[in-house]
């Protein structure tokens, strides 16, 4: 009977540990940098060397007036910051094509006030 009673409990204890470790494995985490890097919508990371092109782009953009995701300000030097564009033919960050539909983000031309 005593050896039941022990077995029973080492049973349940090894059980308990499984259950914590499957627990605390599969619960969100609290990692500041990735709450940072979602508070940002994605497209906000599009700057610095631009290359327009017809096909194998990265992302299609939309020019608009108004209702933008992203103010650019397009630049000769001093595109390390976000909304900062420069074009190039080669050696880009990104590769963009300008559609009117289906667009991933929309984008507006600015003098001032670049960014997201």
């Amino acid at each position: 009977m005593k050896k039941r009673i022990i077995y029973a409990a080492g049973i349940l204890a090894l059980a308990s540990i499984s259950i914590s470790t499957y627990a605390f494995m599969n619960s969100p985490r609290d990692n500041g940098a990735a709450e940072e890097a979602s508070a940002l919508p994605s497209h906000c990371h599009v700057y610095g060397e631009i290359k327009v092109v017809e096909y194998g782009e990265d992302y299609q953009v939309k020019i608009v007036e108004y209702g933008e995701d992203l103010e650019v300000k397009t630049v000769d030097y001093g595109e390390d910051y976000e909304g900062r564009w420069k074009f190039v033919e080669y050696g880009e960050d990104y590769k963009i094509k300008f559609v009117e539909y289906g667009e991933d983000f929309q984008i507006k031309y600015v003098d001032y006030g670049e960014g997201c």
